[in-house]
């Protein structure tokens, strides 16, 4: 989002703006989580984080560089097939009909936005910022993808996260508070 906010000349008070309320959005929504987690009283990191690192056979007892570089490397070749198929799709299904979808509501498209948001791939961020610029859809819908948004965040987490109901229940929060946090910006009218 922020390089084609910048490569499009968009004022800076613009981006500040667009950057603030997603700060603060993500600071609020973080604070909940944590405080709704530690109500849970979860410690189990430190053994994940063991048990990664013997599924994947890094033998991080031997050093972090060459650990680190296998993750890396394993990752990297992950993201790039991933990518190649998402942005395949993308054009077959072609951005035009995603932007017909966003146009409809003011309600809908912060929910579709949010589900163009969960591509695991920047090409949603492109695209829903595109549109913002190209006035196809509000600010509040483009908020709401780009919340969503994790570019192959996702992707990543159910490569390394064996844990699936824990992975779907990270992307429906996600996904949650994106959309409810694009409906309130549509309510309250907000725009820059």
């Amino acid at each position: 989002m922020l390089p084609i906010l910048l490569s499009e000349a968009v004022p800076i008070t613009t981006i500040l703006s667009i950057l603030g309320i997603k700060l603060i959005i993500g600071i609020i929504s973080g604070l909940v989580i944590d405080f709704i987690l530690r109500l849970k009283n979860k410690k189990e990191e430190e053994q994940k984080i063991i048990d990664l690192c013997e599924k994947d056979h890094c033998h991080c007892e031997h050093g972090i560089f060459m650990s680190a570089l296998k993750h890396t490397l394993n990752i990297f070749v992950f993201i790039f097939i991933i990518t190649i198929i998402i942005n395949f799709a993308i054009y077959l299904i072609g951005e035009e009909q995603i932007s017909s979808l966003l146009q409809s509501k003011p309600i809908l498209g912060p929910i579709l936005s949010g589900l163009v948001g969960l591509i695991p791939n920047c090409a949603s961020s492109v695209i829903l910022t595109q549109m913002y610029l190209e006035n196809v859809i509000s600010i509040s819908t483009m908020i709401s993808g780009t919340l969503v948004g994790a570019g192959v965040g996702l992707a990543v987490l159910f490569k390394t996260n064996q844990g699936i109901k824990q992975n779907i229940k990270i992307v429906t929060i996600l996904y949650i508070i994106g959309v409810i946090s694009g409906i309130a910006l549509e309510l309250i009218g907000f725009h820059i």
